[in-house]
């Protein structure tokens, strides 16, 4: 199964090399790294590792926790999508059939930013209307107030994460995960980009039929 590991840890030559030893001394295989961020000397790093199926992580905390200056984040389940470029995939994938773009869109992005699911929803005067529902989602859950809708994080009453980011005409996806640190602001620049991307695809088929009508 694959594992997201995202830690804190010194920005110095050796740091990011020993934490990888680590990881693989303790079992896990690093499948690719993606650096957050760097600030005042410390760096906050995601590692996607395979993990044996059904083994507890204990050895694997152990470990990390071992080296100096190393802070686990967190460590949760994900479900990443193969190949190189998935979010150029993805708006492939829109593209070929714009007609399910939202829904589209909301199915695929939960395994891009290592979640659990994703909901397309409407604000409405009394709350929030939920249009689409992706795999995974828990349908009795109640969703957090989303006032006011822009892109940010939002951490729920029950611990449950979320990430918010606005749609045109009033909507927005929503994309949640549980068991996980909060989303971090390259996570939701990396959902506002395909956002971005999957409304000019939109807007490209409009206006060819619009001109095919024409």
């Amino acid at each position: 199964m694959l594992l997201r590991v995202r830690v804190r840890l010194p920005d110095r030559p050796g740091s990011l090399g020993q934490v990888a030893k680590v990881l693989g001394a303790a079992g896990a295989d690093v499948v690719q790294m993606a650096v957050l961020e760097r600030d005042s000397g410390r760096a906050l790093d995601d590692f996607t590792v395979q993990w044996p199926a059904g083994a507890g992580i204990d050895r694997l905390c152990d470990g990390l926790a071992a080296v100096a200056g190393v802070e686990i984040v967190g460590i949760w389940p994900t479900a990443e999508p193969p190949g190189a470029f998935p979010d150029v995939e993805l708006v492939g994938q829109l593209a070929a059939d714009p007609g399910r773009g939202p829904i589209t869109l909301a199915d695929a992005v939960p395994a891009l930013v290592s979640a659990d699911w994703a909901a397309l929803v409407e604000t409405v005067p009394d709350g929030t209307r939920v249009i689409h529902l992706s795999l995974g989602a828990d349908r009795s859950l109640d969703l957090p107030d989303l006032e006011p809708v822009r892109a940010r994080a939002i951490t729920a009453g029950d611990g449950t994460q979320y990430a918010l980011v606005p749609m045109p005409d009033g909507y927005a996806l929503l994309v949640a995960r549980a068991g996980a640190p909060p989303f971090h602001r390259t996570e939701i620049g990396r959902l506002e980009q395909l956002v971005g991307a999957a409304e000019a695809v939109f807007a490209a088929d409009a206006l060819r039929h619009a001109e095919a009508g024409g």
